[in-house]
């Protein structure tokens, strides 16, 4: 046998690649911004993520590949006890599929629980499935809608959703 076909030995390497968590820190606004950049229209530049990350408001996890490597996923929140909000969370377009959204929301949730809060917030944009998927599989519902709050690609009206999960 001459070795594993190649998809197979990237679907291996993938799976091994295996992702840490920790807090967010001040030198993570580029990565930060490269990430966002790749996952929406709008995205943040390193600016907007230093301002965020020096708010004292603010929450956040960051996903690496592997303990200490690069940043490939965060969840970023705001809010006062006892309620927050996502602000934002993204992959590496790379790395999505993987979980990892699914590892910072569940880490992000068991963190703002010891901190007392007890309910989260976030708005999505209607029509985003990847989204949409991880904030029901994660026990988000539907409070409420915005009709036209966003554009889509093509400048048309799309309506955010706003949802709610109790966490205690």
């Amino acid at each position: 046998m001459t070795g594993l076909p190649a998809w197979l030995g990237w679907m291996t390497r993938r799976r091994a690649r295996e992702v840490s968590l920790r807090a967010l820190r001040a030198g993570d606004a580029e990565a930060l911004a490269r990430i966002h950049a790749q996952s929406f229209r709008l995205g943040w530049d390193a600016a907007e993520f230093e301002r965020l990350i020096a708010n004292r408001l603010t929450r956040g996890l960051v996903a690496t590949d592997g303990p200490g490597g690069a940043p490939v996923g965060f969840i970023l929140l705001s809010g006062v006890t006892p309620e927050m909000e996502i602000l934002s969370i993204a992959v590496d377009r790379r790395r999505r599929g993987s979980g990892i959204g699914l590892k910072l929301v569940q880490a992000a949730f068991g963190s703002l629980a010891a901190e007392g809060y007890r309910a989260v917030f976030l708005e999505v944009e209607d029509g985003n499935a990847p989204a949409l998927r991880l904030y029901a599989r994660t026990g988000f519902r539907e409070i409420g809608r915005r009709p036209g709050y966003y554009r889509d690609s093509a400048g048309m009206p799309v309506a955010a959703l706003t949802m709610r999960r109790d966490i205690a």
